[in-house]
Order: C-alpha cells, then sequence, then structure tokens
C-alpha cells in the first residue's frame, strides 16, 4: 500500500516549487519535507526528484504524481457523496495549466458561472499554449488547456475550438517599418513582440510570407504586457483578436495583413479517473465554448 503522506510531500514540492515553500503548504518543518521524501525514495528504489531549482520530478516520480492526482479528485468525488467520510468542510479546488492568452480572455467568462455554482477553487498554472501538456504529463495538475492534442496515459483529451490571432502594430510603427509594404525582408528589419522562448506564433507568421531565420523581437511574457508594447509603438506582433476589438475600433492598433490569421487549436486535457467534478466541468465547457472560440475542423490523426 502506498503512504499517501509521503506522496502528499512528493507533490508539494513539485507543485510549490521548492522544499520550503512544500513545507508551509503543509504545516511541517522542512527538514520534516526532507524526510519523506527520502523515505518514499528509500520504498521505490530510485529518485523521485531531480535536485534542480525548481524541483522536477523523475520519471517514477511523474508516475507517482499522475496517481496523486487522480486520487485527489476520486477522494473529492466520494467525499461529495458520503460528506462523513470528509474530516472538515473544504472548499474544491482543482489545479488547472492554461496558456496566458486564455486567461487574458476567454478562461473566466467561460467558467466563472461554473465555478460560482459549485463553489469551486481554481490553482491556475500559467504556461505557453505549446507546452502546458508538460504539467499534465508530470502529475502536477487535473486538467490542462493547450495545443497539444494527444492525452498522455490516462487522461483524456477534447477540442475546444481555436483561438484566432491577428497580426497587429500600431499606425505610427506601421508607417515607419511598413511603408513600401509587408513583406519578409520588411518584417526582418522590424521588431517583433514574442512572449517568451515557447512561443513560435510570431515565426510561423513570419514564415507564412516567406521568411526564414531569425529577426529581431522583444521578449514579453505577459499578456496585458504584450497589448501595451504593441500600442505603444515597439514592435509588431500575433494578438488575439478577443483581446484587442476596442484597440482596433478605436485605431490604436491597425493589421499588418487584413484577413492574413493564424487560428491556433486549443484542447482539454484532463483525467479519466477524475470524478464528478472534472467530469461536470467538461461537460460546462463543452456545452458553452463556442461563444468565445472558432471553430475548426478536426481532421482525422495520422496513423
Amino acid at each position: 500500500m502506498f503512504d499517501y503522506k509521503l506522496l502528499a510531500a512528493l507533490a508539494a514540492v513539485i507543485e510549490q516549487g521548492g522544499f520550503e515553500r512544500a513545507a508551509q503548504a503543509l504545516g511541517l518543518s522542512q527538514s520534516a519535507v526532507s524526510q519523506r521524501i527520502k523515505l518514499l525514495e528509500a520504498r521505490v528504489g530510485q529518485p523521485v526528484l531531480l535536485r534542480l531549482t525548481p524541483p522536477e520530478p523523475t520519471e517514477i516520480g511523474r508516475r507517482l504524481l499522475n496517481h496523486v492526482q487522480q486520487v485527489r479528485l476520486l477522494e473529492r468525488d466520494l467525499q461529495s457523496q458520503v460528506p462523513a467520510l470528509a474530516e472538515e468542510h473544504r472548499a474544491e479546488r482543482l489545479r488547472i495549466a492554461l496558456n496566458a492568452d486564455s486567461l487574458a480572455t476567454w478562461w473566466a467568462d467561460a467558467v466563472g458561472g461554473f465555478c460560482v455554482e459549485r463553489g469551486l477553487l481554481l490553482e491556475l498554472v500559467v504556461e505557453d499554449q505549446d507546452v502546458g501538456l508538460k504539467r499534465m504529463r508530470a502529475g502536477e495538475v487535473a486538467a490542462c488547456v493547450c495545443a497539444g492534442d494527444r492525452p498522455v496515459a490516462g487522461a483524456r483529451c477534447i477540442l475546444l475550438g481555436a483561438m484566432r490571432y491577428r497580426a497587429l502594430a500600431s499606425p505610427a510603427f506601421f508607417a515607419r517599418h511598413f511603408a513600401q509594404g509587408v513583406s519578409a525582408a520588411a518584417l526582418a528589419r522590424a521588431p517583433a513582440i514574442v512572449f517568451g522562448p515557447d512561443d513560435q506564433l510570431q515565426h510561423r507568421y513570419f514564415a507564412m510570407l516567406g521568411g526564414e531565420g531569425g529577426f529581431l523581437h522583444h521578449l514579453c511574457p505577459s499578456s496585458e504586457g504584450f497589448v501595451r508594447l504593441t500600442v505603444s509603438g515597439f514592435g509588431w506582433g500575433l494578438v488575439p483578436e478577443q483581446q484587442v476589438r476596442g484597440e482596433l475600433a478605436r485605431g490604436e492598433l491597425v493589421e499588418l495583413l487584413p484577413g492574413r490569421v493564424i487560428d491556433v487549436p486549443l484542447y482539454w486535457h484532463y483525467w479519466r479517473n477524475g470524478g464528478e467534478l472534472l467530469a461536470s466541468l467538461t461537460r460546462h465547457l463543452e456545452r458553452h465554448i463556442g461563444q468565445w472560440l472558432v471553430p475548426v475542423e478536426r481532421h482525422p490523426r495520422p496513423a
């Protein structure tokens, strides 16, 4: 049988990003948390953590974290059906990974009513849409919104729709850099704004126009800051259409090539044995997500 106090220590170290904060979250001393991790490693016969900053799970550590995440969800489900099993009343909480642009646009509207109705608390982990699935693989979250369409073992995946991105710049920036038209050569010389190292949207747009190699760019790991920099004329960038309707209507931003958009499909990943709460949230998203995301045709997955 698993000793779930040891597994809880492993989960806390990963979720809190270190031993000190894990100890605070568990109400233990840092040495006690360290001892529990060592005892867990002794029982499984191999390391469960890489002692990095922040710590990362090993392969066996990821498997244990996946197990912990699903057990938590099943326990919440059982306690809702048999309240006497709960030692004390605690609000339900889900840890979910999603991309910053979703958080800045449709996410709150899409799930706000559900959370209020169920008294649900969320712990949101922000990752780029292209890499958020790693949190599921590591067993750190109960669900994930990301661009990957292949679920991890033990999880399911549904297509939500697509976020539509437009290449935008301020009128002054456009006049300064694209007076002779928007081309790959002009884009290579004009500074872009990129969310972070994993953000490939600007690169995709550049390639669509025949561009090759790199280009000048700022790095701005904030959705709101990204828009502010674009409006202020720092550079051009791919921005969610939903996020800048006001700026476009007021003429604060202009489109580089009207009609040339990039649609990024988004998928909802959730644990197959996640219990009633996660299943209900999934059904809620399926019913209502069409108000915020663009429909996208699902193509058959290659064999």
